[in-house]
């Protein structure tokens, strides 16, 4: 089981057909918790499941904020 003080940055592409999953993970996942300051939820707009893997035909994958997001909380 997964504890919820461990962080999380949950990424969801916008034209993926499961982007709600993710979406309603988080927001379960965040709701009433003490440990919601380490959480994220980022859309990648105009993507769809796949191009995580390569960046798909737009390059995509958002290096710099996941860059950030780690650089903050992984000091």
């Amino acid at each position: 089981m997964m504890k919820t003080e461990e962080l999380k940055l949950v990424q969801e592409w916008d034209k993926a057909h499961s982007y709600y999953f993710g979406r309603d993970a988080y927001e379960n996942m965040i709701k009433d918790s003490k440990y919601a300051d380490n959480k994220e939820f980022m859309t990648i707009e105009g993507a769809v499941h796949t191009d995580l893997y390569d960046g798909g035909k737009d390059d995509v994958i958002p290096f710099d904020k996941l860059e950030s997001f780690f650089a903050e909380h992984l000091k």
